[in-house]
């Protein structure tokens, strides 16, 4: 029997298709580990001495200018960095935000009455993960809900709050944890952005990735770890709030299973992308309110835009 035309066109497809499918996420994901390092600017990278960060860099993929959103302080750029989306969105416009006193409402509320954030996404789709948080700046804690978290935890020198994490990744293995560093903006703050005391600050921020990687290899989970380097804005002469391209220029670094090395991602890429990045490499649903997109050409498997 003859089959029709439209029938074998139609075969002929769905062969091609399954032939040149490309996979839906990342495989071989089963933690995500971000660090996010206050007042690293791209520029502040590039010139200070890295040798751990730029050996991530060579093992996987960098975004060298990511924007952060405005204006380019702390709490907005931290709560869009976990919250997927914008101050427009989740409604952290500034430094003095609180949750008692709440001006610009969320777009969306969960049950716990805040804009979600990617502690809250994991918690929710997987209610037994192992979730932290370890921050340096007392304010990061109130930018989430701690009923999301499994290990809250602040500390008041970045060598604490750094050696505190790598021993909660070694001991409790988590699905998802997160960690802020702040000492690199004091040092901003206090001696001028792109000074000798500022990169000295970066490069101590690279001995503390160094002593978290070691705690991801302790807990025998390397070769199944995204890990994730960012920050929340750079800065200029002492401060940081505005326009310029050296504050709201930031990098992001990626690496792990999957992640293509040597790479640098061409596409545009935001502050908020990074919360959709991690939901991506676990598989997990984002909420419709984020605007972050996952940082997918890094990855294998999957290319730039092509628009």
């Amino acid at each position: 029997m003859k089959l029709p035309q439209y029938v074998l066109i139609a075969v002929a497809f769905l062969v091609a298709s399954c032939a040149t499918d490309s996979p839906k996420t990342p495989q071989g994901i089963q933690h995500v580990i971000i660090i996010g390092i206050d007042g690293l600017s791209s520029t502040g990278l590039r010139d200070a001495s890295t040798p751990t960060m730029d050996s991530l860099i060579a093992q996987g993929s960098i975004v060298w200018n990511a924007r952060t959103v405005l204006p380019s302080v702390s709490s907005p750029n931290w709560a869009s960095m976990i919250h997927g989306a914008g101050p427009e969105q989740h409604g952290i416009t500034s430094n003095e935000w609180d949750p008692d006193s709440i001006g610009l409402p969320p777009v969306v509320r969960g049950e716990n009455g805040r804009f979600p954030s990617v502690f809250d996404v994991v918690h929710a789709q997987w209610p037994d993960a192992e979730i932290g948080a370890v921050y340096e700046w007392g304010g990061f804690g109130r930018l989430y809900d701690k009923a999301s978290v499994s290990y809250d935890a602040h500390f008041n020198t970045p060598d604490s709050t750094a050696v505190a994490f790598s021993e909660y990744i070694a001991t409790k293995k988590p699905v998802f944890a997160f960690i802020q560093l702040d000492h690199v903006d004091h040092a901003g703050h206090h001696y001028g952005h792109m000074t000798d005391e500022y990169l000295t600050a970066i490069t101590h921020a690279d001995s503390l990735v160094a002593l978290i990687l070691h705690g991801i290899a302790h807990a025998g989970i390397a070769d199944q770890t995204l890990l994730l380097i960012s920050s929340d804005h750079g800065g200029i002469g002492h401060g940081h709030g505005g326009e310029h391209p050296e504050e709201v220029t930031i990098p992001i670094l990626i690496t792990g299973p999957g992640v293509k090395p040597g790479y640098v991602v061409q596409q545009p890429t935001y502050t908020y992308d990074i919360a959709a990045t991690a939901a991506f490499a676990l598989g997990i649903t984002q909420p419709y309110a984020w605007i972050g997109r996952p940082i997918k050409p890094a990855f294998t498997g999957f290319e730039e835009p092509v628009n």
